[in-house]
């Protein structure tokens, strides 16, 4: 058997590169592309998460920041406020002046008239709102229906509800006392003055521990249609107190 070689012909037809490319689906620029763009998503979701776990951690704690030290939403349960605060009323108690004071080394004093809450001297658990009447070395004199204080710069007595806002609306002071406040002390009234209106500094709670003092009233933000600030003036919000001053 001859076997014969018989020449194979074979033609080269030259193709573009770009056709080539397309052919064999290969796109080296394309592909190169999408994985400098899927790094960069890796990382910019890693990012994502890593702020949006601090986040998460960061907000119960700025909440709880100013919970401690700046202001806290209370709701008024009781007539002993009436006229002024009405059971249920919701509140902003601000807590900054203590604060304030607490971190420069003062004991902080509220002025005369402001609405405080504060730890109820026999019983911590239970919080109490009351307007302060008298101040450290006042004498505070409850008889014949209504209060007089007296000190170094009104020896005579004066009423601390004279010539108020609130004054006109309360009804007789009950109530016998003659008790002279000591010093990091406060003398402290509800509104309703009546029998049986209010337990405060008249009706067995006593004198009040500055110490005790958890805020003064704020803001009533509820009801709406009762909205109010109370004492908003910027040094009423950063006093500083000096034991040895006289408070009138």
């Amino acid at each position: 058997m001859n076997i014969k070689n018989v020449p194979q012909s074979c033609t080269i037809v030259s193709m573009p590169e770009e056709e080539i490319k397309v052919a064999l689906d290969i796109k080296p620029t394309e592909h190169l592309s999408n994985n400098k763009k899927e790094v960069k998503k890796t990382s910019k979701d890693k990012k994502n998460s890593f702020y949006t776990i601090l986040l998460f951690i960061l907000a119960p704690l700025f909440a709880l920041f100013m919970i401690i030290f700046v202001f806290q939403s209370y709701i008024v349960d009781g007539t002993s406020m009436t006229p002024t605060l009405q059971n249920g009323d919701r509140v902003f108690i601000l807590k900054l002046p203590k604060s304030f004071n607490g971190m420069i080394g003062k004991t902080y004093i509220p002025s005369r008239h402001e609405i405080i809450v504060f730890k109820k001297p026999s019983d911590p658990s239970t919080q109490l709102i009351k307007r302060v009447i008298g101040l450290p070395g006042d004498t505070v004199v409850v008889n014949n229906g209504k209060i007089t204080v007296y000190n170094a710069q009104n020896p005579s007595g004066f009423n601390p509800d004279a010539n108020t806002d609130y004054g006109p609306t309360l009804a007789s002071t009950i109530g016998n006392v003659d008790i002279t406040v000591g010093a990091n002390e406060l003398f402290v009234c509800g509104d309703n003055r009546g029998p049986g209106g209010s337990l405060d500094s008249r009706t067995g709670v006593g004198l009040v521990p500055v110490q005790n003092i958890i805020g003064r009233l704020w803001v009533r933000y509820y009801p709406l249609n009762s909205f109010k600030t109370y004492s908003t003036e910027l040094n009423n919000v950063l006093k500083i107190q000096n034991l040895n001053t006289t408070y009138y």
